[in-house]
């Protein structure tokens, strides 16, 4: 693509970052194949290539956005569907992360969308304020068909049908502290405590422990660490974004000079997206470029470090049939297709993957709650594709995704070191059928 940016706009290095990004799209529209927006919406602004187009215009011109590029660029999912089909390399995810960061500074949005987006970017990074509006959240409830049908209180509506009845207790286990791995040790890992997941969902990390442990792995939950930054990165605030970026890198910064780690494990592929671009995301600041740059490298899955273990024979082969939902963040974002089917099969269970795996299922942070009505529309096409597989338990690895898809799904939905804790000697997880348990050998 042909570019006409001044000298002064490439002094600017996200302007020039975002112009090399730009001169690399040859205009295929493969990504328009794989985008769910466009699939759902069938607009050519609401695809990869029509919003590229977009963002070049408005940087290219310096000019504020505008309601028009607001509108598509806030439908986009942030899936990297298009980065995964891309021939040519394009980086869209650098590059519509500097169109949101602009939109944020240059674009006054309507009241109620502003005060919608402050309450989440104040509220979901952090574990007590995300408790304590959940447990208000049953006040709300009454009012849900109301908010419904006042356009700017959908989001409103969104997250209050989102919001769990009950919530699972908080986790001694995310104190910081040291967890021994048993018998011989066989490495040293950081785990991520984050935000949302430990309030959603505790046992996830509970279930890593353990299984860890179990393995000889010890674990370290550092001081000091807490949110990705990813949920207010994807809003635009970026200031808020390196906050906490820092913050983490300079909690696992002190981890390794205080023993050294062979990864940081990331639970939530949503956080590991986002954990391994703090190179990239911190790249200017000289105090902390090269520290997030290592931050980033020991970044891991969780399923990733598993697959690098010699794993010991499962204690049992549970046989279950699992629809594997593969996240955007996990096959598109971080690259990782095989290893979590590969842990699964290995540990017993029958894996099946459903159609049109690499489409979103309308999660993407708080999407769900921005974009209500296309989330939907992308959650129950993901739905019935999974329950076309026959399997009786749904495996995946973002808590995201896991709460999307539980909203309208007829089967359990878990994380798939839940899974895997069960087949090494864990409990099973709640919900999961033991039909097909079968002794391992």
């Amino acid at each position: 693509m042909q570019t006409n940016f001044s000298l002064a706009q490439l002094a600017d290095p996200h302007v020039a970052e975002s112009e090399t990004i730009l001169r690399k799209c040859v205009h295929c529209g493969f990504c328009t194949a794989t985008c769910p927006t466009y699939v759902t919406l069938g607009n050519e602004l609401d695809s990869p290539r029509g919003r590229i187009y977009l963002i070049k215009d408005m940087l290219e011109n310096g000019r504020p956005a505008d309601k028009e590029i607001v509108t598509h660029i806030d439908r986009c999912l942030s899936c990297l569907a298009c980065m995964t089909t891309c021939p040519s390399g394009v980086n869209y995810m650098h590059l519509v992360d500097h169109a949101r960061a602009h939109i944020e500074e240059t674009y006054r949005r309507p009241l109620l969308d502003r005060l919608t987006r402050a309450a989440l970017a104040f509220v979901l990074p952090y574990p007590s304020r995300f408790r304590a509006a959940l447990r208000l959240a049953g006040l709300g409830r009454p009012f849900i068909g109301l908010f419904e049908k006042l356009p700017a209180l959908k989001p409103v509506a969104a997250m209050l049908k989102l919001a769990p009845s009950s919530i699972p207790s908080a986790s001694p286990l995310a104190s910081p502290g040291v967890h021994a791995g048993r018998g011989a040790k066989r490495g040293r890992v950081a785990i991520l405590t984050g935000c949302a997941q430990s309030v959603l969902d505790p046992a996830i990390n509970e279930a890593t422990i353990s299984l860890l442990t179990r393995l000889g792995v010890e674990v370290v939950v550092p001081e000091g660490e807490g949110c990705c930054g990813a949920l207010v990165h994807h809003m635009g605030r970026e200031d808020q974004a390196l906050v906490s970026a820092r913050r983490n890198v300079d909690a696992w910064t002190r981890a390794v000079d205080q023993g050294g780690l062979d990864a940081i494990i990331i639970t939530a592929s949503g956080c590991g997206t986002t954990i391994k671009d703090y190179g990239f995301m911190l790249r200017l600041d000289p105090a902390y470029a090269e520290k997030a740059a290592r931050v980033s490298a020991l970044a891991k899955d969780i399923t990733e470090y598993l697959s690098a273990l010699d794993l010991p024979e499962p204690v049992r082969k549970p046989g279950t049939i699992v629809a594997y939902h593969s996240a955007c963040s996990m096959q598109h974002g971080q690259k990782i297709t095989r290893q979590p089917k590969e842990l699964l099969a290995r540990a017993g269970f029958v894996v099946r993957e459903p159609r049109e795996g690499h489409l979103c299922c309308g999660s993407a942070g708080t999407y769900n709650i921005l974009q209500s009505e296309i989330s939907a529309k992308l959650r129950d096409r993901k739905v019935r594709n999974i329950e076309a597989t026959g399997a009786s338990v749904v495996a995946t690895g973002n808590i995201g995704c896991i709460t999307q898809i539980a909203s309208a799904a007829r089967l359990p939905v878990v994380h798939t070191i839940k899974l895997l804790d069960w087949a090494y000697g864990g409990p099973k997880p709640e919900g999961v059928s033991e039909e097909g348990l079968v002794a391992a050998e």
